[in-house]
């Protein structure tokens, strides 16, 4: 698999997903915000977290609309793969790629720390290596994580089976008291309407070796390799 990893000013997370792709097996490219297309042949953009433009305007608005985005929509929408975390998911949404908006938590407070997360399918690029139902240990670092739309398209999300995650307890099951942020149904992740662009708030790439303390998110990357 050939991954490029998007790069804006501001980013801090493209390292630690590109090392996380690169221990599932696939070649990865950084691209800069700059660039007006993606390297040949490539099958997944990743749109990496952090504070994009230093996150002014809105979370994403400012990197919805860098040059090197009308390539990823183009890929997104001939049926490419694209992942965005946390502000990657932001960016998605900003561009259209994805529905809703991302706003403050509830609580208003920066939140870091781990987080359980309930896998809703197991039939996506990004989720063949997990079972339906599992419980899987991620971390969370967000001030707008919170999901937000509007009842029509929440219906259509729940409807079509496009939330991907949702923020549990660690036997996998949603309550109020599981979610961190405020999100709407509790919804951690969707897919676009063709299962190929996923936007989620959680750092599956902060949890892929012993050492930091657990290896939940390997499964997001290796589904996609297995893809």
């Amino acid at each position: 698999m050939k991954a490029a990893v998007i790069v804006f000013p501001g980013s801090n997370r493209d390292g630690d997903v590109a090392r996380a792709l690169m221990q599932a097996g696939a070649s990865v490219s950084k691209i800069w915000h700059a660039d007006h297309a993606l390297p040949a042949g490539t099958d997944l953009v990743v749109v990496p977290g952090g504070f994009s433009y230093g996150d002014y305007l809105r979370c994403g608005a400012i990197a919805a609309r860098a040059p090197v985005m009308e390539a990823v929509q183009t890929h997104a929408e001939a049926g490419g793969l694209v992942l965005g975390i946390c502000n990657g998911f932001q960016i998605l949404c900003e561009t259209g790629l994805l529905p809703g908006v991302l706003m403050r938590n509830a609580g208003l407070n920066f939140i870091c720390r781990r987080q359980h997360l309930r896998v809703e399918r197991n039939d996506t690029a990004f989720t063949r290596c997990y079972a339906q139902g599992q419980a899987i240990d991620v971390a969370i670092a967000h001030g707008e994580g919170n999901y937000v739309a509007d009842a029509e398209t929440l219906a259509r999300l729940e409807g079509e089976g496009r939330v991907a995650f949702r923020y549990a307890d660690a036997a996998g099951v949603v309550t109020p008291a599981a979610n961190p942020n405020g999100s709407l149904n509790n919804i951690a992740g969707i897919y676009s309407d063709k299962l190929n662009v996923l936007g989620l708030m959680p750092h599956p790439e902060n949890l892929i070796d012993d050492l930091v303390g657990g290896t939940d998110g390997r499964g997001l990357f290796e589904s996609l390799l297995a893809a």
